[in-house]
């Protein structure tokens, strides 16, 4: 009699859930990152959504410090931080690999922080706009030279970390300043829609309501 092989059970991660709507999974860019790398690498999960405004006791025992996204790794240990998660699952489930080259490994890696220092800027004179610009010219340039993706025709860790990035600044910034990324940024302008469009992104990005509501506090306070 032939012998059956049991389907491993889902990883456990705990994500963000939408503000004001506990049952929706939110907006938190670090989560989605590691949904990202768990949809490309067709790796079964299984989603436990955190109100991060009214987190349980469990899970703050499990994370001292209440921080999302954190994965329970296959020994049972919950582990957080998306850099060391991604890890984890690149060595555990090495096909597809995402493996960015060290050469590329931080293209992009500056634009989260200074969108959000544009973001939270009241200051038109302080230069955080043309920071901002700085950057996303500079992942043009990177484009244009090795494109489609960061490190050519393949998707990558360093995509999948700056996708989640990318559509909150896009969004963020329209919504609450009125602002767009420059139209000559047009490798850029591609690469987001080519990203955005994937099938991993439209399964695990946040509405654009949740996006907004889980940035305005920070934006208005």
């Amino acid at each position: 009699m032939a012998s059956t092989t049991a389907a491993p059970s889902p990883i456990q991660l705990c994500v963000k859930a939408a503000v004001g709507d506990p049952d929706t999974l939110g907006d938190c860019p670090f989560s989605q990152r590691v949904l990202l790398t768990l949809e490309e690498k067709k790796v079964p999960y299984e989603m436990k959504l955190i109100n991060v405004s009214d987190k349980p006791q469990w899970f703050l025992e499990i994370s001292p410090e209440g921080k999302v996204p954190v994965l329970q790794s296959h020994g049972g240990e919950w582990v957080p931080d998306s850099d060391v998660i991604t890890q984890i699952i690149e060595e555990k489930y090495p096909s597809p690999s995402l493996v960015t080259p060290p050469a590329c490994a931080s293209v992009g890696s500056k634009i989260f922080p200074s969108f959000v220092k544009f973001l939270l800027s009241n200051d038109p004179s302080d230069g955080l706009e043309q920071a901002l610009v700085d950057e996303l010219r500079g992942l043009d340039e990177h484009l244009k030279e090795h494109g489609p993706f960061i490190n050519g025709e393949n998707i990558s860790a360093a995509d999948l970390s700056l996708a989640p990035k990318l559509f909150h600044m896009e969004i963020a910034l329209d919504h609450f300043k009125g602002w767009k990324i420059p139209e000559d940024l047009t490798n850029v302008h591609e690469y987001m829609k080519l990203l955005f469009n994937r099938e991993s992104f439209l399964k695990t990005k946040p509405t654009k309501e949740h996006l907004i509501a889980g940035w305005a506090p920070k934006v208005n306070s």
